[in-house]
């Protein structure tokens, strides 16, 4: 009949753009998420009773090396499977941009000097910016102190937000990450796996 509008079957719609779809499609996780996440968790762990061994040893997890990850927020992040973890977890919360900053920041500070406004203002408008679309969590004093640095940027200049975003990790989103699922789980598989 003209004028009808019949829905489309999920068939139809699992091929279609997803800027064409609702807003509430975009926002909501998909429901593979956690298995994504636990693939690539798996992926590090030794496949004890299928008999493969994993390409590289040293990209090999260990229970005593997850473990320190408990000890601080330092030990994790001088760990890149305890930022990839970290960082996975920080995302399942919304709150991704906090490593995603600290990250940026810890980079920056390699810099070559002829690079440094490059990278500072990219920081700055990516980030700290009032309208950054990854806004970090810090106050006004250090968002306009860092805004003032940035003119005259030095290695240093995204120190005091970085210690910002850093404490509120390590108050906030790093004991959550202790007690999460995420955390707790692959700690298991990999202390069962070592004890086979």
């Amino acid at each position: 009949m003209p004028g009808m509008f019949f829905p489309a079957t999920p068939k139809e719609v699992k091929g279609t753009d997803p800027s064409l779809l609702d807003g509430k499609t975009q926002k909501r996780r998909p429901k593979t998420f956690g298995m994504d996440v636990k693939a690539y968790l798996r992926a590090m762990i030794p496949h004890v009773e299928t008999g493969m061994k994993a390409s590289k040893p040293k990209d090999m997890l260990s229970a005593d090396e997850v473990m320190q990850w408990s000890q601080s927020l330092e030990k994790l992040l001088t760990n890149q499977t305890g930022q990839d973890v970290f960082g996975r977890f920080l995302k399942s919360e919304f709150s991704e941009e906090n490593i995603e900053f600290w990250l940026a920041c810890e980079e920056y500070k390699k810099t070559q000097s002829d690079l440094l406004h490059y990278k500072a203002q990219k920081i700055y408008k990516a980030f700290v910016h009032s309208d950054a679309a990854k806004q970090i969590n810090i106050d006004f004093r250090t968002r306009e102190s860092t805004a003032k640095k940035i003119k005259a940027p030095t290695l240093t200049c995204f120190d005091e937000a970085q210690k910002v975003v850093y404490t509120l990790m390590e108050k906030d989103s790093y004991p959550r990450f202790l007690k999460s699922n995420m955390y707790l789980n692959l700690l298991n598989d990999l202390q069962a796996n070592s004890l086979k």
